[in-house]
Parts: C-alpha cells; structure tokens; sequence
C-alpha cells in the first residue's frame, strides 16, 4: 500500500507520555474506555495534515494554545517528539512550546539508514509542504524522501461525522466543483457522490456499491437524485433522494442522523480511490446493530486497498473483528499506553465468548482502570 504507515513514535504528546516504534498494520481496530488516550492518539493524525497543509498554528490555536499538548504540562514536558516510518522513508518531528503559546518546529526526514537531513529548525509552519518535489539524492531522476512523506501525510484523512444536525454541511449544498475527495466532515457529500454517479467504470460501481449498502441499512431508500440547482452564480447540488414507490424528491433533512451518518462512512470505506490512510473516530455512533455489521465489513473492505485506523468501545463492533486487529488502550501511571494482543492468549476464552464480550467483562484489558 502507498502510503503506509509502518511505525509511529510518540513523546510527551497530551495523555502519551512515551511510545516507541508502535507498529500500524493494515487494520487497526484501538479499543478502551473514556480517557484512555484513543482521542488523543487519533489527534496526532489530526496535527501532522495540518502541518502538511501550512495549518499547523491555527489548529494549535483551534485546539487551546501550545500549553495544551505536553504530558502532565511544560515543567514535566518541555518537548514533543513524534517520527513516522514509511516504509524506506522516515520523517520525525519536535514541538518546543514558545513564549506567545505558539510551537517552534524542528523536521528531519531519513531514506533508510542513510543519515537523517533536516528540514530546519525553529520553524512555525511545516516544510513538509516546501519538499513535496524534493528529489532523490542517491538514485537521479527518482523522486526523494520529501515527495514520498508529504505524498503519504497530506493524503491521510481522519473523518469526523459526527455533526448531523440540521445545520451540518452534509445536509446543506455544495458547488459541483468540490467532488474530488471527501471531505472530513463528510460537507461535500452530495457532489462527491454525484462524481463517483457520473464518473468512470470504476467510479460507477464504487457508487453503485455505496447504494446498494444504504439500502440494506434503510430499505426505504431508492437512490440518490443529487439534481444541480443554480444559486447565484454557483451550480449546487445536496443529497437529495428518491424513496421506493415514490416520486418525491426527500431532502437531506428527512434522512434520520443515523442514515446520514452511515451515508458518509459507506462513502467513505467504498470510495474507489481512498486516502493512504483512512482514520476514524467512534463509526459506531447513532447506528444500529444491523449497520454496525454492515460497518465493520466496510471497515474490513476498505483495509485491503488502505491503510484504515479506527477507535471504538463499541462490543458490537469489535465482535466482528480478530484478536490480532486490536489496539488496547490503557491508562497506566497518569498515561495512556496502547498495546496489541496475542491471540494465542485467548484461544480458550473464545470458545465461550465473543470478543465484544471479552472487551465488556474487561478480560482484554480494555475497561476503565483505576490509578
């Protein structure tokens, strides 16, 4: 898979006081309770697009000032250290908090074992986005570390459907033109499901897909209308749709925030060309247990073609899972700590129970811990 992520290394980031070298398969199913960490480690997905796209200081503003993000604060945390590896190529970063609350950015990227280069020290904004075209210092004409970083990071997408209310972008509509990818809010539903509609083959049966697995969910649902409408001097188009044995044209706001939601995560999962690594946080919610099934198989789908990270203490969810594809997040001496399983361990327990049921009488783990 492009893009993959490999490793990721963590130091001092909010409730993650140290992880080295954590290996990121193809699925990564992280499960724990309420201020495990599982927020906090999807968040650093979060701040590295940012980083890639010049927004680094707006989200630590967005997300309350430098002093936020350091474990236990600045006396115990003076710095946050945070690597990735990409297969041959590495990138790591550190964060020194500044006296207007603000970071300082020092980058360094490495191409195997050939040495670490810098990108810069002292830096508000990341170069990540500078040395996109940076080319290959050992094989001419090739591209070099930077291309395949940046490549990597600013195609990674953490989506958040989480705001489904009547104000939501998903449910209003937006510019024809704003189809390339999906957006992580899921505000550009409609004329990115009308791209995929009007696309090529492949587009085509990813769209075809997408309906196909809305119905199973709500058997009402027909197809989509997705009809551009001129407003102003834009052409738009929102989600509306066709109910089976009516010609209504139903808007956005008769969809429940259950349907609406699990619209954009099949979108999302199905998509014909996905992120290099697709994160989300609790899919699970507002869904019910028939589209949860539904979801994970999503989830599974979509982990032979990406990389896909998902955080959940769904029991239902994780029941459709294995051993192997779960993260257990724990909090350990004031820390979050994120460990995988041996599935060997739980051979005998799963003759008995489910691994949903394992999770809810806390045998893997993954239950509140009292410190």
């Amino acid at each position: 898979m492009a893009g993959k992520i490999n490793k990721i290394s963590i130091r001092g980031f909010k409730s993650i006081r140290d992880l080295v070298d954590f290996d990121l398969r193809d699925l990564n199913v992280i499960v724990g309770a309420n201020g495990a960490g599982k927020s906090n480690f999807i968040q650093i997905f979060r701040m590295v697009h940012a980083m890639a796209l010049k927004g680094f200081q707006e989200f630590v503003v967005q997300a309350g000032g430098a002093d936020a993000f350091p474990f236990n604060g600045l006396k115990e945390t003076p710095r946050i250290d945070v690597g990735f590896v990409f297969g041959q190529n590495s990138y790591r970063f550190a964060l020194t908090p500044t006296a207007d609350e603000k970071f300082a950015i020092s980058e360094d990227r490495q191409y195997q074992d050939c040495g670490w280069r810098s990108y810069g020290s002292g830096l508000l904004e990341s170069r990540l986005q500078d040395e996109k075209d940076e080319r290959s210092s050992f094989y001419p004409g090739a591209s070099g570390v930077g291309y395949y970083v940046y490549d990597a990071i600013s195609r990674w997408t953490v989506y958040h459907f989480h705001d489904t209310s009547a104000t939501a972008p998903m449910r209003r509509s937006e510019i024809v033109e704003d189809c390339e990818k999906l957006r992580n809010d899921g505000g550009n539903i409609a004329p990115f499901l009308r791209a995929l509609r009007d696309g090529d083959d492949q587009q085509r049966e990813s769209y075809k897909r997408i309906v196909e697995t809305i119905r199973q969910v709500t058997p009402f649902f027909d197809d989509f209308k997705l009809d551009v409408v001129k407003v102003g001097a834009a052409d738009k188009v929102k989600l509306s749709w066709r109910q089976k044995g009516s010609d209504y044209p139903f808007q956005p706001y008769h969809f429940s925030d259950g349907s609406i939601r699990f619209i954009c995560l099949a979108a999302a999962l199905l998509q014909p060309r996905p992120p290099s690594t697709i994160i989300i946080d609790e899919p699970e919610l507002g869904l019910h247990p028939m589209a949860i099934s539904l979801l994970a198989d999503m989830v599974k789908t979509a982990a032979r073609h990406t990389q896909v990270i998902v955080a959940t203490q769904c029991p239902q969810l994780i029941d459709h899972f294995g051993v192997e594809d779960l993260i257990v997040a724990r909090r350990s001496d004031g820390a979050s700590t994120f460990n995988r399983l041996n599935p060997e361990d739980f051979k005998t327990w799963l003759e008995d129970y489910s691994l949903g049921e394992l999770w809810q009488k806390n045998v893997i783990n993954g239950g509140p811990s009292h410190e």
